[in-house]
């Protein structure tokens, strides 16, 4: 665990610096080079959407969501935390990776997540695409070993190829449980909703091993019961969660690109994440934010509650328990 020391800096008061102005990084946070030693929690971001299957644009959403972030402030009430006060938390900057290669964008992601892992215990990634989970998921992979997976989803994102191309934002969690890199007895889908392809498409996916918790579930038995589901399912081990903004319904988060009506309310999904306290969680992403599509910043401002959600999580694991 690193603990806050003498170096550690935060972002300007916003009753000094007005939330409009300074900095442009995530809640105006500092960023990872004006840092002298190790952080807690980086966050970074990949502006790639070379893998999308519809609307493109979320290479665009890093900016969007720091831009969102504007709005934060440092007092979590409901965790009753400060989410960048208990430890240091720093903005990691943006990849630059290849927009017109995907195999190329997908090993570069790999080595910066590696890299930003070696300066910083926790990684909480803004996209971006779902194509960006995978080498994610491979970075974590090389320091935790296999890791459970909750994953926050209108769409299962298991399928095989798209076009006969198989790295997608579609496909990441059909090549990572290939890979071995996911403990599939313990992960979960949370959110699945709206058509699919074909019947097959739910039952490869239960093949694979992953579980699911809908929205209809949601729907009719509460939060309170999804919380369970999925803790009961993920255990003790360390759990990786990636969270497609598209989770939630487009009423709430309309810049996205394949929104599915019938989704989550950005409060159920504020629960459902605080519901997680406890858990092993070494790491998130927040993606899919494509901010062309958005209405009054209604999908970046969510999205950079999520993952203020995230850092509150963290800084609750970091804190001293009673």
């Amino acid at each position: 665990m690193t603990e806050p020391g003498p170096g550690s800096i935060g972002p300007p008061s916003a009753v000094e610096v007005p939330r409009f102005a300074g900095p442009d990084t995530f809640a105006r946070l500092p960023r990872i080079d004006e840092v002298s030693s190790a952080a807690a929690v980086a966050i970074l971001g990949v502006p790639f959407d070379s893998g999308v299957s519809y609307r493109p644009g979320a290479r665009f959403g890093p900016s969007g969501i720091r831009a969102g972030s504007k709005l934060l402030r440092p007092y979590h009430p409901y965790l009753d935390v400060e989410p960048w006060s208990t430890h240091q938390v720093v903005d990691a900057g943006d990849i630059a990776c290849n927009p017109f290669d995907i195999n190329e964008a997908i090993t570069e992601v790999q080595s910066a997540a590696r890299h930003a892992l070696a300066r910083a215990d926790r990684l909480i990634t803004i996209g971006g695409d779902h194509t960006i989970a995978l080498p994610l998921l491979r970075a974590m992979h090389e320091r935790h070993g296999p890791v459970s997976l909750i994953h926050f989803d209108a769409h299962l994102d298991t399928w095989d190829t798209y076009f006969k191309a198989p790295y997608t934002h579609g496909t990441p969690f059909r090549r990572a449980s290939e890979e071995g890199i996911l403990e599939l007895d313990s992960s979960a889908h949370v959110g699945i909703r709206g058509p699919l392809y074909s019947r097959s498409d739910v039952t490869d996916d239960k093949q694979l091993g992953f579980a699911a918790v809908t929205t209809v579930d949601i729907a009719k038995r509460g939060v309170e019961e999804a919380i369970d589901r999925v803790r009961q399912r993920v255990g003790s081990g360390p759990v990786y969660v990636s969270i497609d903004i598209d989770v939630l319904d487009p009423a709430h988060a309309p810049g996205t690109g394949t929104p599915e009506p019938g989704g989550l309310t950005t409060r159920e999904l504020q629960l459902i994440l605080r519901g997680l306290d406890g858990l092993n969680i070494i790491g998130a992403d927040v993606v899919e934010v494509a901010p062309a599509y958005d209405h009054a910043e209604l999908t970046t401002i969510a999205a950079a509650n999520v993952v203020y959600e995230f850092l509150g999580l963290f800084a609750l694991a970091n804190a001293p328990r009673p």
